[in-house]
């Protein structure tokens, strides 16, 4: 069946991506990362101690937080900060992100340290807890190899890295990487995270206006697949361009270097 997108990509085609690294000056690595109309920043950080249920097991966490700013969709949101308690999306995102970078990572050789992960949505069009997954570990990888040149630990504590991608179903046509008038539209709706390859980390998923077949779930496997395999070329060149680059601030006077930021996450 022929189906045509409103941008006139292929079903399997992801959206334009750009990648800046190194926008926050004081985090370990950050990634400013543009999907189409999606733009998320995301600044990774090593800091001392760990969550209650782990002290004194001489091992590591991740935890993840994600928000979107208020200007970032159409209609303005309350900042969070300003709410009584945080909005269960945000949370259920923020858990996701850390739940699926977590087996990435050697958590024993941290230490008792935990590694955080900030992601702010400064533009949303769709897709933005997938591309929160996919810049926030290219920050991770880049972060883990740093920490080694500094001294800070002895390995590099990183040992793969993932990405993710949104599938939906619109007119029985399985599409990759949904900008929001199409993800309005999809008869199911995918978020799906594998690693460099190609094993799943994590499928959230629903069939939202009919059930769906499994030749068509077929579909959407093969599509987030190709659509994984895309990102992960795009942000491979990224990262080999910037994973060398320190901290822009490191350079500035006054600014303290990487591995005096760091110092007091040492045990």
């Amino acid at each position: 069946m022929s189906f045509k997108r409103l941008d006139g990509r292929a079903p399997e085609q992801v959206r334009p991506i750009t990648v800046a690294s190194d926008v926050y000056g004081y985090a370990h690595a950050s990634v400013l990362y543009q999907q189409g109309n999606t733009k998320v920043l995301c600044g990774v950080t090593l800091q001392a101690g760990v969550p209650p249920f782990l002290k004194g097991q001489r091992t590591g966490w991740l935890s993840a937080e994600y928000a979107m700013l208020p200007a970032a969709t159409h209609q303005r949101t309350q900042r969070e900060t300003t709410q009584a308690q945080r909005n269960a999306r945000s949370v259920e995102i923020s858990r996701l992100i850390g739940r699926c970078l977590r087996p990435t990572v050697n958590l024993q050789a941290l230490g008792e340290r935990t590694i955080v992960i900030d992601c702010d949505v400064l533009q949303a069009d769709g897709s933005t807890r997938v591309a929160c997954i996919s810049a926030s570990s290219m920050a991770l990888v880049t972060a883990a190899q740093r920490w080694v040149e500094q001294g800070l630990l002895d390995k590099n504590v990183v040992h793969n890295q993932i990405a993710a991608v949104s599938v939906g179903m619109i007119n029985q046509t399985a599409c990759a990487d949904l900008a929001y008038e199409e993800d309005a539209q999809a008869d199911a709706d995918f978020n799906i995270v594998l690693d460099q390859q190609g094993h799943i980390l994590e499928i959230q998923g629903t069939a939202e206006k009919k059930a769906l077949s499994w030749d068509q779930f077929d579909c959407i496997k093969k599509v987030a697949l190709q659509g994984v395999q895309d990102i992960f070329a795009i942000t491979k060149v990224a990262a080999k361009e910037n994973t060398n680059t320190p901290p822009q601030t490191t350079s500035k006077p006054g600014a303290f270097s990487l591995a005096n930021r760091l110092s007091a996450a040492k045990v």
